[in-house]
């Protein structure tokens, strides 16, 4: 009994993990391009980018580890069914409960990850994707200049460039400085430029060009040709403190939130942490809604080793149904607090069937009805 436990649970650890890496591979790659533009417009660093992407990672896995196992436990069943493994385990007396307790053993696992990534981890790496978003925006908000229009970058100082080259570097650059009072007035035109930052603040290093500067005392226009010339750009504002939504803020920081924090006296921001509190723990429970529907549609009645298409089909459309009712019902949940039960519900409702129908009570069930439908 333990052989087979652990080779099943191998098999299907390793099919789970593969198709979640190779999921969250993809989730990555799409989201990263969301902070593509940014990071280029505003000349962040790659490392900013990268922390950017993987810090937006955490809170798919809540979708992508309860489908990476469905998919795990119809690929290892279905063929260990046309290998006729399933048959002969089946044959030496093993029941429906037994051949599918290492598929809910992973799921057990995989929900209690799935716990700590939506109690902590999710909600810790959203606040600082935020956190770090909002450093780039207002640290580089000097920097975003658009193309073909002059740009205010602070108080007296005006960019104009014809074009951004797709390596950042600045292209038909006009510059005109009027920040200090006391020093004359002056334009500057450069063939190209790039933007840098240094530890005193950012700066525009412009090549080939002239500084024209106008004296008001004597009313004569001055001009400097250069091959390389630098322009302070002035400082960005301190990053604001901002209010933390919900999905943002850990399980304790939802179950007793700080002193001074503004949910405490607002009911709508208290009633928006409950419903919060709740989601983060039914949604983890998909998991073993999603094997336990699995494991009653594969293993339950006849093994077919041609396949076991409409099996498969059947489940894949109810976790497919399950996963959308939730969604719904959690968007009810947000206006009304009937929604929260039906959370529940969903969740433990398959369950609870699926379990009838893996013991025995369920075979006797089906053959009952197999037998009324003969006589009729």
């Amino acid at each position: 009994m333990y052989v087979f436990d652990r080779y099943v649970l191998r098999n299907l650890a390793m099919a789970t993990g593969f198709i979640a890496v190779t999921l969250a591979a993809i989730v990555f790659l799409t989201q990263s391009l969301r902070f593509l533009e940014l990071v280029i417009e505003s000349g962040a660093s790659g490392t900013s980018f990268w922390l950017l992407a993987f810090l937006a990672l955490p809170r798919f896995l809540e979708i992508i580890l309860p489908i990476a196992l469905l998919a795990g436990i119809i690929f290892i069943y279905n063929r260990m069914t046309i290998d006729s493994e399933l048959v002969a385990i089946k044959a030496a007396g093993y029941s429906p409960m037994q051949l599918a307790r290492p598929a809910l053993m992973l799921a057990g696992v995989i929900t209690l990850l799935l716990w700590s990534i939506t109690m902590w981890v999710t909600p810790a790496s959203l606040s600082s994707m935020q956190h770090l978003r909002q450093v780039i925006k207002t640290q580089f908000s000097a920097l975003l200049f658009r193309e073909g229009v002059f740009n205010q970058a602070g108080s007296g100082l005006t960019v104009y460039m014809r074009a951004r080259t797709s390596e950042g570097e600045l292209r038909g650059l006009m510059i005109h400085d009027t920040r200090n009072p006391e020093v004359n007035p002056s334009t500057i035109m450069a063939k190209r430029g790039v933007i840098v930052a240094q530890p005193e603040g950012e700066q525009v290093l412009v090549f080939d060009g002239s500084r024209q500067e106008y004296d008001r005392k004597k009313g004569t226009l001055h001009r400097l040709n250069f091959e390389r010339y630098t322009i302070d750009l002035p400082a960005s504002d301190p990053v604001r403190a901002r209010w933390r939504e919900p999905e943002e803020r850990t399980i304790f920081e939802l179950v007793n939130p700080a002193p001074n924090d503004e949910a405490r006296a607002d009911p709508k921001a208290r009633y928006e942490f409950i419903v919060e509190i709740h989601r983060r723990i039914a949604a983890p429970l998909i998991a073993l809604a999603y094997t336990f529907m699995a494991c009653a549609c594969l293993l339950t009645g006849p093994l077919e080793r041609r396949g076991q298409g409409k099996k498969i089909a059947f489940a894949i459309a109810s976790a497919v149904t399950l996963q959308a009712l939730f969604l719904m019902t959690f968007s009810l949940a947000r206006d009304s607090v009937i929604g929260l039960p039906l959370m529940y519900l969903l969740v433990t409702a398959p369950c609870f069937m699926a379990l009838f129908f893996l013991s025995g009570s369920g075979e006797k069930f089906r053959r009952r009805v197999l037998y009324q439908q003969g006589k009729t």
